[in-house]
């Protein structure tokens, strides 16, 4: 097996949780009362119980390192998250920035940015 990181996440609720990122293509790997994991393919999110969690408050984030960035765009406004510049869930395109990277942006239903990054 080669070295990976996995993002752990907080979820206030691993049902809406689970769901919302079902559409998105994830699948449960497991679940017990005190973590989640979920994939789709190589992309692995585990969360961790955070019931009392503010999602206004939230400062959790992590990256997804993805091939066609544009394909998951696709699938996440396909699922139904809509791009605006507030509340949660919602989504940003992705945009060449200043590394000449293209990055676009995902947050989840408790407010976890997921930054997502087009593979060079």
């Amino acid at each position: 097996m080669t070295d990976r990181a996995t993002p752990n996440l907080p979820s206030r609720d691993f049902a809406v949780t689970s769901d919302f990122y079902a559409a998105l293509g994830f699948v449960e790997e497991f679940r017990d009362d005190g973590w989640m994991i979920l994939a789709r393919g190589d992309l692995v999110l585990e969360f961790f119980p955070f019931p009392d969690l503010d999602p206004a408050t939230s400062s959790f984030g992590s990256c997804l390192r993805l091939d066609d960035v544009d394909a998951f765009y696709r699938v996440c406004l396909a699922a139904g998250v809509a791009e605006t510049n507030r509340g949660w869930p919602r989504l940003h395109a992705p945009e060449v920035e200043d590394s000449g990277l293209r990055i676009g942006a995902l947050i989840d239903p408790d407010c976890s940015l997921v930054r997502l990054i087009q593979n060079p």
